[in-house]
This record gives C-alpha cells, structure tokens and sequence, in this order.
C-alpha cells in the first residue's frame, strides 16, 4: 500500500466511529438443558454426519456359496462382456473382502469402486470368497451381488474364472471416466485430420 493509499483511506474513514455493542448476559438462573434437549442436540449433530455411501443396508437375496454371479448394464457389447467373463482383461485393482463383516464390506466396496474410478480404472475384481462356512451361507457374495448394480459406475460383473477364485471372486467393469473419454475422442481423432 504506497502512502497515497493510505492517506486516502484515513481521508475516508475519518468520520468513522466505533459500534457501541450492549453486553448480553445470560438469564441469573438458567437451568442446565434437559435430558431431551441433549438428545435432540445429538440427533441433529448424527443428521450432519450424512453417509454418501448408497449401497443397500435393506433386505439381501441370497444365492448360494456355488452360484455365479453376473450382471450385464444394456450397451455393453457382448464382446467386451464376454472377454471380461473369461478373465482376458488385466485387473488394475483387486479389493479382499475375506473376513470382513457385513458393514465393513459395505463401506469398503463402495470406496473401492469410487477409487477405482478417481484412477480411471476400468477392470478391478473383488474377492468375497465362496461363503461356505458363514452364517448365513455366501452372506458377503450375496451381498456384493446385490450392491455392484446399485452403483451407476459398475457396467457389468461376472464370477472370476477358477484360476482367478471361481466363484469366490469377482470381475468388474467400470464405465469410462470422463478423462479416459476424452483421450478417445482426441486418440480417434488424430486420424481423421
């Protein structure tokens, strides 16, 4: 600020005063909040902590430590479903569930895939294991069955071939993000100039 400035300023504020503020004193004899004041203090401070996970904590229809899992989103080419069922893509990423519960597979299956995608990932897999010794049978696969298609970001999923974990794990196709989009418009492109 050169000294112009700040004669300018002083210049300005030169018939400025101060705001009087009147002190606020707290009622002689308030009493402590109540027992349902608090529990409404706690409600509204647990209503802030929003979870953004979507995934279903509602009822899950169970299938069986055996069965396969898969799931195909229409517009997905039969050929890009068919290589990822027969495990002919590299998997970028792959997420162990294996002695999880159910809640922290949950959360960790819905972080998974939101990183996967922040990376620009597009082939992951998930290990769920078979479930054959849980209670209920395939809990965590059926599960996992159930939440992949409650994210928009999930294309298509099949049960991973046997040397991959058979029906113990999981392919998954990613969409494209927006950035791997655009390297394709721009790589197609380059050929038609």
């Amino acid at each position: 600020m050169s000294e112009d400035d700040f004669d300018l300023f002083k210049q300005e504020m030169g018939g400025v005063k101060p705001i009087k503020q009147k002190k606020v004193a707290a009622p002689p004899n308030q009493q402590p909040p109540s027992e349902a004041q608090l529990a409404r203090r706690e409600a509204a401070v647990r209503e802030e902590e929003v979870d953004n996970n979507r995934l279903s904590t509602e009822y899950v229809e169970m299938i069986g430590p055996h069965d396969l899992l898969e799931f195909k989103r229409p517009g997905v080419q039969d050929g890009v479903y068919r290589k990822l069922r027969l495990g002919k893509y590299d998997t970028e990423a792959v997420l162990d569930l294996h002695r999880k519960s159910m809640k922290e597979a949950r959360e960790e299956v819905f972080d998974f895939i939101n990183t996967c995608m922040a990376h620009h990932l597009r082939t992951v897999m998930i290990l769920h294991g078979k479930g054959e010794r849980s209670n209920p049978p395939a809990l965590l696969k059926s599960c996992v069955n159930k939440w992949l298609p409650e994210l928009s970001s999930v294309m298509a999923f099949h049960s991973a071939q046997k040397r991959h974990g058979g029906t113990g794990a999981v392919y998954v196709l990613l969409r494209k993000s927006d950035y791997e989009k655009t390297q394709n418009r721009i790589k197609h492109a380059k050929g038609r100039v």
